[in-house]
């Protein structure tokens, strides 16, 4: 990360909804489209299910959100053992980001959980390479309703 940057990882607060509603949709625009398509993706969008999904978790203190330089960059929805969502906003990738809101999210999943787990739609190369690159394991691919994903996991250390 660039130096006299600075981020805060912290639970997300009720005012923050709007803008974390703000940032998946606009996160799912700009990179899910490739490998979705753009119907699925206006689809997806427009039925407010996005929107929903982070309310939800909100609601139920299972979102985190990162602030960089005063600014809501990223959000993730933590469930149980699982990173259910894991989003970077387009304007901050290859920054350092992801992986601090990730190392947070594992650090935060492991005080509870030997192993944990994500899911990943299996068509989003750049996510995925992201994930293994930090030390994910890929596993079943994931075939249900619409895209197929992959489940990736990760096991806490025993030092």
């Amino acid at each position: 990360m660039p130096a006299g940057h600075q981020h805060l990882i912290r639970v997300a607060a009720v005012e923050d909804l709007d803008a974390l509603q703000a940032l998946a949709r606009r996160t799912i625009d700009a990179c899910y489209r490739a490998f979705l398509g753009d119907e699925a993706v206006d689809w997806f969008l427009d039925s407010g299910a996005s929107d929903a999904h982070v309310k939800t978790y909100l609601e139920q203190g299972k979102v985190y959100h990162l602030s960089h330089d005063g600014q809501i960059a990223g959000v993730s929805i933590l469930d149980g053992p699982t990173i259910d969502v894991m989003m970077i906003d387009p304007d901050h990738h290859r920054r350092g980001l992801g992986r601090a809101l990730l190392r947070q999210a594992e650090s935060t999943l492991f005080a509870h959980h030997a192993a944990i787990r994500l899911e990943s739609f299996a068509g989003n190369t750049a996510a995925n390479s992201f994930y293994e690159a930090c030390g994910w394991s890929p596993g079943r691919r994931l075939e249900a309703e619409g895209p197929a994903k992959v489940e990736y996991t990760k096991h806490r250390r025993m030092d």
